[in-house]
């Protein structure tokens, strides 16, 4: 990396080694959570919610591409800032409400890969969340031997869930005209597809990803001067463009296929499981296999994401690094509990992304508070237009999440009244 900051490298093949942050970091956009969101989005209501995707992912580049950008510029990561800025009970909170959210964030992920695995080889869920307990903790030891081999693992995995897409766009018979009009017609037609709205903006923009981005970028290149980081923050900013539009376009992808396949005929649709079933009568045997290898994919190399982020919330806020082993285990307990329970695994992901979105604003404000200081950021703070989307992005997130709440206990909202 010396070698491509100092000039003494070039072309394309120099700059791919500042590649990994940003495309592991994505992985937490294409988590079974968006699967389940997705699916309910394209079978009720067509291509009527690509817009909410869009957004999303608009919303999600910013603030990847500000926690990058803390990371490089202070060497902190934003859990590390948090507890050397803020007072200490608003730390335990930030903590608490990290922690949740990081709960909630397995809770999908887990759920997707086991749901895909017992599919897959006829298990009962059980079964296939200790086989996916198995998998992805095997798929964590290698990060004893460098961020490398993990950025490499994950980015063919990235690599797998975006092809298994192309090949369903090319099966399904999308309506590219109805698609198109759906990404830029903003429109809620009632309040259930505002908690999916709301389920896709926090399956979409991950608390967990906003930290563990800045952690990823804190030591990634030996910054010797400002020329060196300014070069840094424009191969971190490309990669966050690239990596998150493939993200966006995989989300888009679920949203098209359900609408395609389910939502004349199977509006009903809105589990995994029964997702999979119709698949098969409607598109072919082929179609439903592409999709679960995606999920089971997407929930194995989520899952690991996950407990990095989990490891990197609970260092930085408490100073205090767990065992990899541990932080596996603590984070699959609610899993685990859910289907002991017996409660609906789809329904249990979708609740699971709607926490996500109530706690996503923690981190938002915080990344906004930190990246808008000129003594933390130096000539690196955001200006008045980032400021002023990152400002916007929070606020919309908050409304819609008040919005959700009142809905949720009772109270009238006048835009959905008959």
């Amino acid at each position: 990396m010396s070698a491509v900051l100092s000039g003494q490298r070039r072309g394309l093949s120099g700059k791919l080694l500042f590649a990994g942050p940003a495309v592991i970091a994505s992985i937490a956009y294409m988590d079974p959570g968006n699967y389940a969101t997705n699916i309910q989005a394209g079978s009720g209501y067509g291509y009527q919610l690509l817009w909410v995707v869009l957004l999303a992912n608009l919303i999600a580049m910013l603030f990847q591409a500000l926690s990058a950008r803390l990371g490089i510029v202070t060497g902190k990561n934003l859990a590390e800032m948090s507890r050397d800025q803020f007072p200490k009970p608003v730390v335990w909170v930030m903590w608490c409400v990290s922690e949740v959210a990081a709960m909630a964030t397995d809770l999908a992920e887990f759920l997707g890969g086991a749901i895909g695995l017992s599919l897959i080889f006829s298990l009962p869920l059980i079964w296939g969340m200790v086989a996916t307990a198995i998998v992805t903790y095997g798929i964590l030891i290698f990060e004893r031997h460098g961020f490398r081999p993990m950025e490499l693992i994950i980015g063919t995995m990235v690599a797998i869930i975006g092809l298994c897409y192309l090949i369903q766009l090319s099966i399904a018979p999308v309506d590219w005209s109805a698609a198109a009009a759906g990404l830029v017609t903003p429109t809620l037609p009632d309040a259930a597809a505002l908690t999916i709205a709301v389920g896709i903006i926090g399956a979409t923009v991950m608390p967990h990803a906003i930290y563990l981005h800045s952690g990823l970028t804190q030591t990634r290149a030996l910054i010797r001067n400002e020329e060196d980081r300014g070069k840094v923050l424009r191969y971190s900013n490309i990669e966050v463009m690239i990596a998150l539009a493939i993200a966006g376009m995989v989300n888009m992808a679920m949203v098209m296929m359900a609408a395609s396949a389910f939502h004349q005929g199977h509006s009903d649709v809105a589990e995994i499981e029964t997702a999979y079933r119709t698949l098969t009568p409607l598109l072919g045997a082929a179609a439903a296999s592409v999709f679960l290898v995606s999920l089971v994919t997407s929930g194995i190399s989520s899952s690991v994401v996950g407990t990095m982020a989990g490891q990197l919330i609970m260092q930085g806020f408490l100073h205090v690094r767990v065992p990899i082993w541990l932080r596996r285990l603590v984070t699959m307990v609610p899993a685990f509990g859910v289907v002991a329970l017996g409660y609906n695994a789809t329904e249990a992901l979708v609740l699971s992304q709607v926490v996500l979105s109530i706690a996503l604003p923690v981190p938002m404000v915080a990344l906004i508070v930190f990246t808008s200081r000129r003594d933390l950021m130096g000539p690196y703070a955001a200006g008045p237009m980032t400021r002023m989307l990152a400002y916007a992005g929070a606020t919309m997130v908050l409304g819609l999440n008040f919005v959700l709440l009142a809905d949720t206990f009772g109270v009238p909202i006048p835009l959905f009244r008959d």
